[in-house]
C-alpha cells in the first residue's frame, strides 16, 4: 500500500534532518566536554580557551552557511546535504582523536563548516518538496532533530561524566557524534531532489516527475501537481527576468530585502534569547547558584526531554496557529523567565545552600525556558526563513541569514564564561531586554506567512505594509492561496470535460 503523499514527504523530512541532529548533539555534547576534569587536567584550558573551543564550531558553520548558498543553487539541495555530512565526519574524527587543545579546535571548525553546510540547506529543501498545508510541520523537523540530537548528548554526557575519569568522559560523546553523518552521506542521494530546484536549472520534465511523486504517487496528470507546476514554471520564469540573480540585489530589490531583514533579525534574536548560553555553559551557569557540575549535567539531559516534547507539539500544532503569535509570546516568556533567574542568581549566590527553594526554583525556570524556546522561537527560526523567499533567492537568503545565526551564537559562546566571571548575574539582564525587545519588534513587522503557497510570498512582501499592526489585512492578503486552487479546479474542469468528449466518441463508434 503506497504511503500518503504528506506522510512521504514528512518521512523524507525526518531523514533530511539527521543533519540537524548532529547540530543538536553538538550544542549539547559541548557543555560535559568543557566542564569535564579529564578535559581540564589534558589541555589546562584558560577561559578564553574554553569559549574558543565552543565558539570555533559556530565560527565554522558560519562560513559553511556562506558556502552552501552558492553550493545549493550549483550542486543542488542533495549534493549540498552529502557535502555537510563529509565535512562534519572530518571534523568530528579530528575533535575525537584530539591530542592536544589545537586539534581540537581544527575539529570543531572543520565540523562547524559541516553543520553550516547542513542548518542552511535542509530547512531549504524541505520548504521545497512540503504541501503547503504541512510546510511547517515539515520545516519544523529542523528544531525537533536538533531536539533529538540534544537529548542523546545530555545524558551520554552525563552517563560518560558520572562512570569516566579519563579522556573517555569526553572522547566517547564526541566520537558518537559522527554516527547521523555516516547515514546521511550514506543514503541521502537516494532520496528526491527539490522539484523547484530542478525546474530552476532546465530540468523540467524530472522536476515535474518529482512534484508528481511527491505529492500524487507518480501521477503527472494529478490537477494539484499540475496546477502547482504552472505556478512554479511561471514564477521561475519571471523571477529569472525580474528578481535578485546576485546577492547584491537581495539589497536593492524592496520585497527581497525585507525578507531578507526579517529572516537576518529573527536569526540574531534567536541567538539573544540566551539559549545558547545556557547549553554551551550550563555547568558554569548553574554554578552560579552552587549546583554541581554531574547534577548541572543531570538537570541539563532531564531539559532535553522537556524540549523534545515541546518541539513535537509544535510540529503538531505550527501550522494551526501560524507564525507571528507563538513568536511573540514565545519571547515574552522567555523574558520573564530570565527576569527570574537573574533574581535567584543575584539572590542566592552559591555559598547559600542551593538544594532548597532557590536551587530549585532556578531549575524549574530553565525547564521553563526551554519549553517556551522549543516550542515557538527555536523552530520558526527555520521555517520562517525556508518559506519566505522566492525560488532563485531562497537558498542566498537563508545563506545569510543561517550566518547571522552563526556570527550571533559565536559572539555569545566566545563571552559567556568570561561575563559570568567577570559580572555575575548581571550578565543575564542582557537576555532579559534583548527577549522583550524581540517580541515587540516581531510584532511590529512580521507578517503572518501559514500555509501560503511559496510562490505567492513575493506578493504578501511586496504589498503588506512594514507595520503590521493596525494594517487592513484584506488588501494584502484577500486572494492569497486562491491561485493554486483555482488552477488546480480548471485542470479537474479540463479533465472531466475531456474524458466527457473521450466518453462520447467511444459511444459513436459502439454505435457505428
Amino acid at each position: 500500500m503506497p504511503l500518503n503523499p504528506h506522510t512521504y514527504q514528512f518521512l523524507v523530512g525526518v531523514f533530511a534532518s539527521f543533519g540537524s541532529v548532529l547540530y543538536g548533539y553538538d550544542l549539547g555534547v559541548i557543555a560535559g566536554v568543557v566542564g569535564s576534569s579529564s578535559y581540564h587536567e589534558l589541555f589546562k584550558p584558560l577561559a578564553a580557551q574554553n569559549g574558543a573551543v565552543v565558539s570555533l564550531f559556530t565560527g565554522g558553520a558560519f562560513f559553511g552557511a556562506a558556502f552552501a548558498g552558492p553550493a545549493g543553487d550549483y550542486l543542488g539541495r542533495r549534493k549540498t546535504i552529502l557535502t555537510g555530512a563529509l565535512l562534519f565526519l572530518l571534523g568530528g574524527a579530528l575533535q575525537t582523536a584530539a591530542q592536544s587543545i589545537n586539534y581540537l579546535y581544527a575539529g570543531r571548525a572543520i565540523a562547524g563548516l559541516g553543520v553550516g553546510f547542513l542548518t542552511m540547506i535542509i530547512p531549504v529543501y524541505q520548504g521545497e518538496i512540503a504541501h503547503p498545508s504541512i510546510r511547517g510541520r515539515v520545516t519544523g523537523l529542523q528544531q525537533f532533530m536538533l531536539g533529538i540530537g540534544a537529548l542523546m548528548a545530555g545524558w551520554i554526557s552525563w552517563g560518560c561524566f558520572t562512570n569516566y575519569t579519563d579522556s573517555r568522559q569526553w572522547r566517547i560523546p564526541l566520537g558518537i557524534q559522527m554516527m547521523p553523518a555516516v547515514i546521511l552521506a550514506a543514503l541521502i542521494l537516494l532520496f528526491p531532489e527539490s522539484p523547484r530546484w530542478l525546474i530552476d536549472h532546465d530540468r523540467v520534465e524530472d522536476g515535474l516527475r518529482t512534484l508528481a511523486s511527491l505529492h500524487a504517487h507518480g501521477n503527472t496528470q494529478d490537477p494539484w501537481v499540475q496546477a502547482e507546476f504552472s505556478l512554479i514554471q511561471e514564477t521561475i520564469a519571471f523571477e529569472h527576468q525580474h528578481e535578485a540573480k546576485s546577492y547584491q540585489e537581495l539589497f536593492t530589490s524592496r520585497s527581497s530585502f525585507r525578507r531578507l531583514f526579517l529572516a537576518c533579525a529573527l536569526q540574531a534574536s534567536i541567538q539573544m534569547t540566551g539559549v545558547s548560553a545556557i547549553q554551551y555553559f550550563s555547568v558554569n551557569i548553574f554554578a552560579q547558584i552552587g549546583i554541581s557540575a554531574d547534577d548541572a549535567l543531570k538537570y541539563q539531559a532531564i531539559n532535553s526531554i522537556l524540549a523534545l516534547i515541546a518541539q513535537a507539539i509544535c510540529i503538531l500544532t505550527i501550522d494551526k496557529f501560524g507564525r507571528r503569535w507563538p513568536l511573540i509570546i514565545g519571547n515574552l516568556v522567555n523574558c520573564v523567565t530570565f527576569i527570574i533567574v537573574s533574581i535567584l542568581i543575584a539572590k542566592f549566590p552559591p555559598s547559600e545552600n542551593a538544594s532548597g527553594t532557590a536551587g530549585w526554583g532556578f531549575i524549574i525556570v530553565t525547564w521553563l525556558f526551554n519549553i517556551s524556546f522549543s516550542y515557538a522561537c527555536g523552530p520558526l527560526s527555520w521555517i520562517i526563513p525556508a518559506e519566505i523567499f522566492d525560488t532563485h533567492t531562497r537558498s542566498k537568503g537563508v545563506s545569510i541569514a543561517t550566518m547571522i545565526s552563526f556570527a550571533f551564537n559565536t559572539m555569545i559562546g566566545q563571552v559567556t564564561d568570561p561575563a559570568i566571571e567577570g559580572v555575575g548575574w548581571r550578565y543575564f539582564l542582557v537576555f532579559v531586554v534583548c527577549n522583550f525587545t524581540n517580541a515587540i519588534f516581531f510584532w511590529a513587522l512580521l507578517p503572518e506567512t501559514k500555509q501560503l503557497p511559496l510562490e505567492e510570498m513575493n506578493y504578501l512582501f511586496s504589498n503588506a505594509p512594514w507595520i503590521v499592526p493596525g494594517s487592513d489585512k484584506s488588501t494584502y492578503r484577500a486572494n492569497l492561496g486562491v491561485d493554486l486552487e483555482r488552477r488546480a479546479a480548471e485542470v479537474r474542469e479540463k479533465g472531466a470535460v475531456g474524458g466527457h468528449h473521450e466518453r462520447m466518441s467511444e459511444s459513436k463508434e459502439t454505435a457505428a
